[in-house]
Protein backbone atom coordinates (compact mmCIF):
# COMPACT_ATOMS: atom_id res chain seq x y z
CA UNK A 1 0.00 0.00 0.00
CA UNK A 2 1.67 3.11 -0.91
CA UNK A 3 0.66 6.58 0.45
CA UNK A 4 -2.15 7.80 -2.54
CA UNK A 5 -3.84 4.56 -1.69
CA UNK A 6 -3.18 5.63 2.42
CA UNK A 7 -4.55 9.05 2.10
CA UNK A 8 -7.78 7.73 -0.50
CA UNK A 9 -8.73 4.51 1.29
CA UNK A 10 -12.25 4.93 3.47
CA UNK A 11 -12.35 4.50 6.94
CA UNK A 12 -15.25 3.67 8.87
CA UNK A 13 -16.23 5.76 11.24
CA UNK A 14 -18.85 3.36 12.52
CA UNK A 15 -16.87 2.35 16.08
CA UNK A 16 -17.16 5.92 17.20
CA UNK A 17 -20.58 5.83 16.61
CA UNK A 18 -21.01 8.21 13.50
CA UNK A 19 -22.47 6.65 10.73
CA UNK A 20 -23.35 7.44 6.91
CA UNK A 21 -21.05 9.31 6.47
CA UNK A 22 -18.53 11.05 4.04
CA UNK A 23 -15.59 10.61 5.39
CA UNK A 24 -12.09 12.89 4.00
CA UNK A 25 -9.48 11.18 5.37
CA UNK A 26 -5.80 12.36 5.50
CA UNK A 27 -6.45 14.82 2.71
CA UNK A 28 -3.28 17.39 1.88
CA UNK A 29 -3.77 20.72 3.64
CA UNK A 30 -4.07 21.90 -0.18
CA UNK A 31 -7.39 19.98 -0.73
CA UNK A 32 -8.54 21.16 2.29
CA UNK A 33 -7.95 24.75 2.05
CA UNK A 34 -10.10 23.96 -1.57
CA UNK A 35 -12.74 22.34 0.64
CA UNK A 36 -12.74 25.39 3.09
CA UNK A 37 -12.99 28.02 0.28
CA UNK A 38 -15.36 25.74 -1.94
CA UNK A 39 -18.14 25.72 0.99
CA UNK A 40 -17.24 29.70 1.30
CA UNK A 41 -15.65 28.92 4.81
CA UNK A 42 -12.51 30.73 4.08
CA UNK A 43 -11.06 33.53 1.80
CA UNK A 44 -7.37 33.84 0.31
CA UNK A 45 -4.77 36.34 0.88
CA UNK A 46 -2.79 37.85 -2.14
CA UNK A 47 -0.16 35.52 -1.22
CA UNK A 48 -2.66 32.17 -0.84
CA UNK A 49 -2.99 31.70 1.98
CA UNK A 50 -6.31 30.84 4.04
CA UNK A 51 -7.39 33.07 6.44
CA UNK A 52 -11.00 31.97 8.03
CA UNK A 53 -13.04 33.71 10.66
CA UNK A 54 -13.70 31.38 14.00
CA UNK A 55 -17.46 32.15 14.68
CA UNK A 56 -18.34 33.96 18.03
CA UNK A 57 -15.22 32.27 19.82
CA UNK A 58 -11.98 33.50 18.80
CA UNK A 59 -10.30 31.87 22.03
CA UNK A 60 -10.24 29.31 24.55
CA UNK A 61 -13.62 29.52 26.99
CA UNK A 62 -11.64 27.96 30.50
CA UNK A 63 -15.04 28.15 31.89
CA UNK A 64 -15.98 25.68 29.39
CA UNK A 65 -13.22 23.28 29.88
CA UNK A 66 -14.35 19.85 31.99
CA UNK A 67 -12.30 16.86 32.61
CA UNK A 68 -14.58 13.75 33.78
CA UNK A 69 -14.19 12.76 37.01
CA UNK A 70 -13.87 8.65 36.87
CA UNK A 71 -11.04 6.73 38.49
CA UNK A 72 -8.77 7.75 36.67
CA UNK A 73 -8.21 11.22 37.89
CA UNK A 74 -10.87 11.63 40.83
CA UNK A 75 -7.74 11.64 43.04
CA UNK A 76 -5.11 13.08 40.95
CA UNK A 77 -6.53 15.83 39.24
CA UNK A 78 -6.38 19.16 41.56
CA UNK A 79 -9.99 19.99 41.21
CA UNK A 80 -11.33 23.62 41.08
CA UNK A 81 -12.01 26.69 39.14
CA UNK A 82 -9.31 25.85 36.28
CA UNK A 83 -9.91 21.93 36.56
CA UNK A 84 -13.65 21.38 36.09
CA UNK A 85 -15.65 18.11 36.91
CA UNK A 86 -17.80 16.60 34.73
CA UNK A 87 -20.08 13.69 35.27
CA UNK A 88 -19.27 10.18 33.07
CA UNK A 89 -22.80 9.45 32.70
CA UNK A 90 -23.39 13.05 31.61
CA UNK A 91 -20.41 12.29 29.09
CA UNK A 92 -21.50 9.05 27.76
CA UNK A 93 -24.98 11.14 26.59
CA UNK A 94 -23.30 13.75 25.35
CA UNK A 95 -20.79 11.82 22.98
CA UNK A 96 -24.19 10.25 21.93
CA UNK A 97 -25.68 13.20 20.99
CA UNK A 98 -22.28 15.01 19.19
CA UNK A 99 -21.88 11.19 17.39
CA UNK A 100 -25.82 11.66 16.38
CA UNK A 101 -24.91 14.83 15.00
CA UNK A 102 -22.27 13.93 12.99
CA UNK A 103 -24.35 11.29 11.43
CA UNK A 104 -25.14 11.39 7.80
CA UNK A 105 -22.23 14.55 7.11
CA UNK A 106 -19.42 14.79 5.30
CA UNK A 107 -16.28 14.43 7.90
CA UNK A 108 -12.95 14.84 7.53
CA UNK A 109 -10.33 12.68 9.31
CA UNK A 110 -6.62 12.46 10.27
CA UNK A 111 -4.41 10.34 11.78
CA UNK A 112 -1.24 12.52 13.45
CA UNK A 113 0.21 12.04 16.69
CA UNK A 114 2.25 14.32 19.66
CA UNK A 115 5.73 14.21 20.94
CA UNK A 116 8.63 14.26 18.55
CA UNK A 117 10.62 11.54 21.20
CA UNK A 118 10.05 8.18 20.00
CA UNK A 119 9.35 7.31 23.50
CA UNK A 120 6.72 9.33 24.34
CA UNK A 121 4.67 9.01 20.83
CA UNK A 122 1.06 9.71 21.55
CA UNK A 123 -1.09 8.42 18.33
CA UNK A 124 -4.15 10.76 17.74
CA UNK A 125 -7.20 10.00 15.59
CA UNK A 126 -9.18 13.70 14.69
CA UNK A 127 -12.71 13.95 13.39
CA UNK A 128 -13.74 17.38 12.14
CA UNK A 129 -16.66 18.90 11.29
CA UNK A 130 -15.44 21.61 9.18
CA UNK A 131 -11.63 21.32 6.77
CA UNK A 132 -10.39 24.41 8.45
CA UNK A 133 -10.01 22.50 11.92
CA UNK A 134 -8.55 19.28 10.08
CA UNK A 135 -5.89 21.63 8.05
CA UNK A 136 -4.99 22.91 11.59
CA UNK A 137 -4.70 19.67 13.20
CA UNK A 138 -2.38 18.85 10.10
CA UNK A 139 -0.15 22.22 11.04
CA UNK A 140 -0.25 21.47 14.68
CA UNK A 141 0.15 17.91 15.26
CA UNK A 142 3.13 15.76 14.19
CA UNK A 143 2.52 14.01 10.86
CA UNK A 144 3.49 10.04 10.18
CA UNK A 145 5.01 9.16 7.70
CA UNK A 146 3.92 6.46 5.12
CA UNK A 147 5.39 3.47 7.45
CA UNK A 148 3.61 5.15 10.31
CA UNK A 149 0.51 5.44 9.06
CA UNK A 150 0.41 1.74 7.64
CA UNK A 151 0.03 0.57 11.34
CA UNK A 152 -1.41 3.44 12.98
CA UNK A 153 -3.56 2.97 15.87
CA UNK A 154 -4.76 5.83 17.60
CA UNK A 155 -4.43 6.11 21.67
CA UNK A 156 -6.05 9.53 21.69
CA UNK A 157 -9.81 10.15 19.91
CA UNK A 158 -10.46 14.66 19.10
CA UNK A 159 -13.69 14.96 18.21
CA UNK A 160 -14.24 17.96 17.18
CA UNK A 161 -18.12 19.93 16.04
CA UNK A 162 -17.80 23.96 16.07
CA UNK A 163 -21.22 23.39 14.62
CA UNK A 164 -23.13 21.17 17.54
CA UNK A 165 -24.39 23.34 20.20
CA UNK A 166 -25.00 21.83 23.95
CA UNK A 167 -28.16 22.17 25.87
CA UNK A 168 -26.44 22.93 29.52
CA UNK A 169 -29.51 21.64 31.50
CA UNK A 170 -29.74 18.54 29.88
CA UNK A 171 -26.40 17.89 29.03
CA UNK A 172 -24.45 19.17 32.39
CA UNK A 173 -22.20 22.04 30.59
CA UNK A 174 -22.30 25.69 31.52
CA UNK A 175 -23.72 26.88 28.17
CA UNK A 176 -23.30 25.43 24.55
CA UNK A 177 -19.62 25.32 24.02
CA UNK A 178 -17.72 22.57 25.71
CA UNK A 179 -14.05 21.08 25.91
CA UNK A 180 -14.07 17.85 27.90
CA UNK A 181 -11.68 15.56 28.49
CA UNK A 182 -12.26 11.68 29.30
CA UNK A 183 -9.16 10.31 30.71
CA UNK A 184 -10.69 6.91 30.80
CA UNK A 185 -11.66 6.72 27.76
CA UNK A 186 -8.92 9.13 25.80
CA UNK A 187 -11.55 11.22 24.35
CA UNK A 188 -10.81 14.86 23.93
CA UNK A 189 -15.10 16.15 23.29
CA UNK A 190 -14.83 19.80 21.64
CA UNK A 191 -18.38 21.42 20.14
CA UNK A 192 -20.22 24.50 20.15
CA UNK A 193 -16.60 26.55 19.44
CA UNK A 194 -14.81 26.42 15.89
CA UNK A 195 -11.88 28.08 18.18
CA UNK A 196 -8.64 25.66 16.60
CA UNK A 197 -6.99 26.15 19.75
CA UNK A 198 -9.21 24.09 21.60
CA UNK A 199 -7.97 21.11 19.57
CA UNK A 200 -4.33 21.78 20.26
CA UNK A 201 -4.53 22.52 24.02
CA UNK A 202 -6.88 19.63 24.80
CA UNK A 203 -3.63 17.21 23.60
CA UNK A 204 -1.45 19.61 25.64
CA UNK A 205 -3.77 19.06 29.13
CA UNK A 206 -3.97 15.50 28.49
CA UNK A 207 -0.30 15.58 28.09
CA UNK A 208 -0.07 17.41 31.49
CA UNK A 209 -1.54 14.39 33.06
CA UNK A 210 -0.07 11.62 31.29
CA UNK A 211 3.58 12.45 31.40
CA UNK A 212 4.42 13.59 34.60
CA UNK A 213 2.45 10.33 36.29
CA UNK A 214 2.71 7.37 34.21
CA UNK A 215 6.39 8.33 32.21
CA UNK A 216 8.26 10.82 35.20
CA UNK A 217 8.40 13.33 32.56
CA UNK A 218 7.89 17.10 33.02
CA UNK A 219 5.37 18.81 30.54
CA UNK A 220 6.16 22.37 30.26
CA UNK A 221 4.13 25.47 28.03
CA UNK A 222 7.39 27.26 27.35
CA UNK A 223 9.31 28.03 23.84
CA UNK A 224 12.84 26.19 23.51
CA UNK A 225 15.70 26.30 20.87
CA UNK A 226 19.58 25.17 21.09
CA UNK A 227 23.11 26.98 20.50
CA UNK A 228 26.00 25.72 18.03
CA UNK A 229 27.75 23.98 20.66
CA UNK A 230 23.90 21.87 21.02
CA UNK A 231 23.04 23.76 24.69
CA UNK A 232 19.46 24.29 24.84
CA UNK A 233 17.36 26.84 26.40
CA UNK A 234 14.25 27.12 27.82
CA UNK A 235 11.69 30.12 27.82
CA UNK A 236 8.81 30.29 29.72
CA UNK A 237 6.37 33.12 29.74
CA UNK A 238 2.66 34.04 29.51
CA UNK A 239 1.12 35.95 26.90
CA UNK A 240 2.67 39.47 25.77
CA UNK A 241 5.74 38.75 27.70
CA UNK A 242 8.10 37.78 24.89
CA UNK A 243 8.27 34.64 24.52
CA UNK A 244 8.20 33.66 20.95
CA UNK A 245 9.96 36.91 19.84
CA UNK A 246 12.53 35.65 21.87
CA UNK A 247 12.82 32.07 21.46
CA UNK A 248 13.56 33.08 17.76
CA UNK A 249 17.09 33.66 17.46
CA UNK A 250 19.00 33.45 14.07
CA UNK A 251 21.68 32.28 15.86
CA UNK A 252 19.82 29.33 17.39
CA UNK A 253 18.30 26.81 16.24
CA UNK A 254 14.18 26.22 17.57
CA UNK A 255 13.24 23.64 18.76
CA UNK A 256 9.73 24.29 19.58
CA UNK A 257 7.50 27.45 20.26
CA UNK A 258 4.76 26.89 23.22
CA UNK A 259 4.83 22.78 24.52
CA UNK A 260 7.88 20.49 25.64
CA UNK A 261 9.05 17.96 27.59
CA UNK A 262 12.17 17.10 29.69
CA UNK A 263 12.57 13.36 29.86
CA UNK A 264 14.24 11.53 32.95
CA UNK A 265 17.09 10.99 30.98
CA UNK A 266 17.34 15.02 30.07
CA UNK A 267 16.54 15.28 26.92
CA UNK A 268 14.11 18.02 25.85
CA UNK A 269 11.15 17.27 22.60
CA UNK A 270 8.49 19.16 21.03
CA UNK A 271 5.00 17.90 21.59
CA UNK A 272 4.03 19.70 18.54
CA UNK A 273 4.90 20.04 14.98
CA UNK A 274 3.60 23.40 14.16
CA UNK A 275 3.10 26.52 15.91
CA UNK A 276 0.38 28.50 16.55
CA UNK A 277 1.20 32.38 16.71
CA UNK A 278 -0.57 35.55 17.92
CA UNK A 279 0.03 37.59 14.75
CA UNK A 280 -1.70 41.54 16.15
CA UNK A 281 0.85 44.83 15.16
CA UNK A 282 2.87 41.91 13.39
CA UNK A 283 5.40 43.70 10.93
CA UNK A 284 8.46 42.16 9.07
CA UNK A 285 10.68 43.96 11.20
CA UNK A 286 9.84 42.64 14.46
CA UNK A 287 9.10 39.44 13.88
CA UNK A 288 10.77 38.32 10.32
CA UNK A 289 10.41 34.64 11.53
CA UNK A 290 6.51 34.90 12.13
CA UNK A 291 6.06 37.22 9.39
CA UNK A 292 7.47 35.03 6.39
CA UNK A 293 5.83 31.56 7.89
CA UNK A 294 2.79 33.14 6.66
CA UNK A 295 2.70 31.12 3.13
CA UNK A 296 0.53 28.32 1.45
CA UNK A 297 0.26 25.94 4.39
CA UNK A 298 -0.83 28.11 6.76
CA UNK A 299 -3.76 29.20 8.42
CA UNK A 300 -4.52 33.21 9.75
CA UNK A 301 -7.30 33.23 11.99
CA UNK A 302 -9.53 36.20 12.80
CA UNK A 303 -7.67 38.90 10.38
CA UNK A 304 -8.97 42.10 8.94
CA UNK A 305 -8.70 42.78 5.36
CA UNK A 306 -8.35 46.03 3.72
CA UNK A 307 -7.56 46.42 -0.26
CA UNK A 308 -6.65 42.72 -0.73
CA UNK A 309 -4.09 43.05 2.36
CA UNK A 310 -3.91 41.46 5.48
CA UNK A 311 -3.91 44.37 8.37
CA UNK A 312 -2.32 43.09 11.43
CA UNK A 313 -2.94 46.61 13.52
CA UNK A 314 -7.12 45.92 13.33
CA UNK A 315 -8.32 44.32 15.95
CA UNK A 316 -11.65 44.91 15.88
CA UNK A 317 -12.95 41.24 15.55
CA UNK A 318 -10.26 40.27 18.51
CA UNK A 319 -6.92 41.02 20.04
CA UNK A 320 -6.01 37.37 19.77
CA UNK A 321 -5.43 37.15 15.86
CA UNK A 322 -3.74 33.82 14.80
CA UNK A 323 -1.81 32.18 12.42
CA UNK A 324 -0.92 28.21 12.47
CA UNK A 325 1.62 26.17 10.40
CA UNK A 326 3.85 24.04 9.84
CA UNK A 327 7.24 24.16 11.92
CA UNK A 328 9.15 23.78 8.78
CA UNK A 329 8.08 27.13 7.51
CA UNK A 330 10.28 28.35 10.20
CA UNK A 331 13.92 28.59 8.37
CA UNK A 332 16.13 27.58 11.48
CA UNK A 333 15.00 24.68 13.05
CA UNK A 334 16.38 21.74 15.12
CA UNK A 335 16.16 18.69 12.94
CA UNK A 336 13.68 15.92 15.19
CA UNK A 337 12.39 18.89 17.62
CA UNK A 338 14.65 17.02 20.63
CA UNK A 339 17.70 18.47 22.04
CA UNK A 340 19.97 17.92 25.20
CA UNK A 341 19.61 18.85 28.77
CA UNK A 342 19.16 22.99 29.26
CA UNK A 343 21.75 25.09 30.48
CA UNK A 344 19.98 28.04 30.80
CA UNK A 345 16.23 28.65 31.63
CA UNK A 346 14.12 32.12 31.54
CA UNK A 347 10.85 32.79 33.01
CA UNK A 348 9.81 35.67 31.05
CA UNK A 349 7.03 38.56 32.71
CA UNK A 350 6.13 41.79 31.38
CA UNK A 351 6.05 43.69 35.05
CA UNK A 352 3.78 46.82 34.21
CA UNK A 353 4.56 47.84 37.66
CA UNK A 354 8.41 48.54 37.17
CA UNK A 355 9.37 46.64 40.00
CA UNK A 356 11.03 43.50 38.90
CA UNK A 357 15.13 43.36 37.55
CA UNK A 358 15.11 43.41 34.06
CA UNK A 359 17.15 40.35 34.43
CA UNK A 360 18.17 37.80 37.57
CA UNK A 361 19.16 35.17 38.59
CA UNK A 362 17.54 32.94 40.65
CA UNK A 363 18.37 29.85 43.38
CA UNK A 364 16.55 26.42 42.92
CA UNK A 365 14.24 27.56 45.59
CA UNK A 366 13.05 31.09 44.29
CA UNK A 367 12.82 29.33 40.49
CA UNK A 368 10.27 27.00 42.34
CA UNK A 369 8.64 29.54 43.65
CA UNK A 370 7.97 32.19 40.80
CA UNK A 371 7.46 29.06 38.45
CA UNK A 372 4.39 28.12 40.99
CA UNK A 373 3.68 32.18 40.93
CA UNK A 374 3.52 32.42 36.85
CA UNK A 375 3.18 36.11 37.34
CA UNK A 376 3.26 39.22 34.92
CA UNK A 377 0.83 41.84 34.48
CA UNK A 378 -1.43 43.09 31.86
CA UNK A 379 -2.07 46.43 31.15
CA UNK A 380 -5.92 47.99 30.44
CA UNK A 381 -6.68 49.10 26.57
CA UNK A 382 -5.79 52.28 25.44
CA UNK A 383 -9.41 52.57 24.10
CA UNK A 384 -10.01 53.62 27.96
CA UNK A 385 -7.17 55.59 28.83
CA UNK A 386 -4.39 55.08 31.07
CA UNK A 387 -5.41 52.76 34.35
CA UNK A 388 -3.69 50.73 36.71
CA UNK A 389 -1.99 47.63 35.67
CA UNK A 390 -3.40 44.31 36.93
CA UNK A 391 -1.10 41.73 38.28
CA UNK A 392 -1.88 38.23 36.84
CA UNK A 393 -0.87 35.04 38.14
CA UNK A 394 -0.86 31.66 36.35
CA UNK A 395 0.87 28.85 38.13
CA UNK A 396 3.21 27.17 35.90
CA UNK A 397 2.93 29.85 33.33
CA UNK A 398 -0.03 27.65 32.34
CA UNK A 399 -2.46 26.84 34.99
CA UNK A 400 -5.58 26.38 32.57
CA UNK A 401 -3.53 23.75 31.11
CA UNK A 402 -2.74 21.72 34.43
CA UNK A 403 -4.67 19.23 35.47
CA UNK A 404 -2.62 18.18 38.64
CA UNK A 405 -1.55 20.60 41.82
CA UNK A 406 0.95 23.03 40.58
CA UNK A 407 3.31 21.69 42.94
CA UNK A 408 3.78 18.40 41.27
CA UNK A 409 4.94 20.35 38.09
CA UNK A 410 7.35 22.77 40.60
CA UNK A 411 8.62 19.84 42.29
CA UNK A 412 10.07 18.33 39.70
CA UNK A 413 11.15 21.12 37.37
CA UNK A 414 13.22 21.68 41.24
CA UNK A 415 14.69 17.84 40.78
CA UNK A 416 15.87 18.48 37.56
CA UNK A 417 17.05 21.96 37.81
CA UNK A 418 19.32 20.77 41.02
CA UNK A 419 20.73 17.51 38.84
CA UNK A 420 21.49 19.38 35.72
CA UNK A 421 22.89 22.50 37.26
CA UNK A 422 20.94 24.87 34.99
CA UNK A 423 20.84 28.54 35.28
CA UNK A 424 17.89 29.91 35.89
CA UNK A 425 16.96 33.49 34.66
CA UNK A 426 14.21 35.64 35.60
CA UNK A 427 13.74 38.36 32.61
CA UNK A 428 11.50 40.94 33.21
CA UNK A 429 10.36 42.40 29.37
CA UNK A 430 8.01 44.95 31.09
CA UNK A 431 8.42 48.46 31.93
CA UNK A 432 11.40 50.24 33.60
CA UNK A 433 11.67 53.85 34.98
CA UNK A 434 8.40 54.09 36.69
CA UNK A 435 4.95 52.15 36.32
CA UNK A 436 2.94 51.74 33.40
CA UNK A 437 1.94 55.24 32.14
CA UNK A 438 5.12 56.67 33.77
CA UNK A 439 8.04 54.46 32.95
CA UNK A 440 8.43 52.69 29.47
CA UNK A 441 8.57 49.36 27.98
CA UNK A 442 12.73 47.77 28.64
CA UNK A 443 14.03 48.24 24.88
CA UNK A 444 13.80 45.02 22.99
CA UNK A 445 17.18 45.10 22.12
CA UNK A 446 18.93 45.12 25.88
CA UNK A 447 16.85 42.00 26.83
CA UNK A 448 18.16 40.02 24.02
CA UNK A 449 21.66 41.74 25.19
CA UNK A 450 21.02 40.51 28.46
CA UNK A 451 19.51 36.75 27.30
CA UNK A 452 22.55 36.77 25.22
CA UNK A 453 25.01 37.79 27.71
CA UNK A 454 23.11 34.58 30.04
CA UNK A 455 23.49 32.12 27.32
CA UNK A 456 27.17 32.94 26.33
CA UNK A 457 28.44 32.65 30.22
CA UNK A 458 29.50 36.26 30.06
CA UNK A 459 27.72 36.58 33.55
CA UNK A 460 29.24 34.23 35.68
CA UNK A 461 32.11 35.90 36.75
CA UNK A 462 30.16 39.25 36.71
CA UNK A 463 29.73 40.82 40.80
CA UNK A 464 25.78 40.54 41.82
CA UNK A 465 23.73 42.43 44.42
CA UNK A 466 20.44 41.19 46.06
CA UNK A 467 17.21 42.94 45.33
CA UNK A 468 16.25 44.37 49.05
CA UNK A 469 12.42 43.13 48.56
CA UNK A 470 12.14 40.09 46.50
CA UNK A 471 15.85 38.81 47.29
CA UNK A 472 16.60 38.40 43.89
CA UNK A 473 20.42 38.47 42.48
CA UNK A 474 20.92 40.88 39.83
CA UNK A 475 24.30 41.46 38.06
CA UNK A 476 25.94 45.22 38.49
CA UNK A 477 27.24 45.00 35.16
CA UNK A 478 25.80 43.13 31.69
CA UNK A 479 27.37 43.78 27.92
CA UNK A 480 25.66 46.30 25.68
CA UNK A 481 23.55 47.29 28.93
CA UNK A 482 23.62 50.14 30.41
CA UNK A 483 24.45 49.58 34.27
CA UNK A 484 21.97 52.19 35.78
CA UNK A 485 18.98 50.48 34.43
CA UNK A 486 20.11 46.35 35.63
CA UNK A 487 18.79 47.58 39.64
CA UNK A 488 15.00 49.07 39.12
CA UNK A 489 15.27 50.93 41.82
CA UNK A 490 17.79 53.06 40.19
CA UNK A 491 15.41 53.99 37.38
CA UNK A 492 12.49 55.44 39.30
CA UNK A 493 12.28 59.01 40.14
CA UNK A 494 11.57 58.93 43.96
CA UNK A 495 13.18 55.99 45.38
CA UNK A 496 10.61 56.42 48.18
CA UNK A 497 7.95 55.50 45.65
CA UNK A 498 9.59 52.10 44.08
CA UNK A 499 10.14 51.21 47.84
CA UNK A 500 6.51 51.69 48.53
CA UNK A 501 5.69 50.01 45.47
CA UNK A 502 7.74 46.92 45.57
CA UNK A 503 6.23 46.68 48.87
CA UNK A 504 2.81 46.32 47.45
CA UNK A 505 3.73 43.49 44.37
CA UNK A 506 5.69 41.84 47.27
CA UNK A 507 2.01 41.42 49.47
CA UNK A 508 0.77 40.78 45.68
CA UNK A 509 2.58 37.55 45.56
CA UNK A 510 2.29 36.84 49.30
CA UNK A 511 -1.53 36.63 48.79
CA UNK A 512 -1.46 34.89 45.99
CA UNK A 513 0.82 32.24 47.33
CA UNK A 514 -1.21 31.72 49.81
CA UNK A 515 -3.50 28.82 47.87
CA UNK A 516 -0.49 26.90 47.63
CA UNK A 517 1.50 27.36 51.44
CA UNK A 518 0.01 24.63 52.59
CA UNK A 519 1.57 21.73 49.98
CA UNK A 520 5.25 23.72 48.96
CA UNK A 521 8.42 22.80 50.97
CA UNK A 522 10.12 25.09 52.66
CA UNK A 523 12.99 25.54 50.19
CA UNK A 524 10.14 26.85 48.24
CA UNK A 525 8.73 28.84 50.60
CA UNK A 526 11.74 30.76 51.71
CA UNK A 527 11.87 31.58 47.18
CA UNK A 528 9.60 34.30 47.92
CA UNK A 529 9.88 38.04 48.81
CA UNK A 530 12.08 38.63 51.60
CA UNK A 531 10.18 40.92 52.95
CA UNK A 532 7.45 38.68 53.08
CA UNK A 533 8.72 35.08 53.77
CA UNK A 534 6.77 32.38 55.48
CA UNK A 535 7.21 31.24 59.12
CA UNK A 536 7.00 27.59 58.62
Amino acid sequence: MDLKDIITKTISLEQYGIKNVTTNYQISPEELQKETLKRDLGKETKDGVLAIYTGKFTGRSPKDRFIVKDEVTKDRVWWGDINLPFDEKKFDKLYDKVTRYLTGKELFVRDAFACAHHDYKLNIRVINEYPWSNMFAYNMFLRPTEEELKTFKEDWLILNAPGFKANPEEDGTRQENFAILNFSKKIALIGGTGYTGEIKKGIFSALNLILPVFKNTLPMHCSANVGAEGDTAIFFGLSGTGKTTLSADPNRKLIGDDEHGWTPDDKIFNFEGGCYAKVINLSKENEPDIYNAIKPGAILENVIFKNGEVDYTDTSITQNTRVSYPIDHIQNVQEASVGENPKNIFFLTADAFGVLPPISKLSPGQAAYHFISGYTAKVAGTEEGIKEPQPSFSACFGAPFMPLHPTVYAEMLSEKMKKSNVNVWLINTGWTGGPYGIGQRMKLKYTRAMINAALSGKLENKTFETHQVFGLKMPKECPDVPSEILNPRNTWESKETYDKKAEELATTFHNNFSEFKEYASQEILMGGPVALKYNA
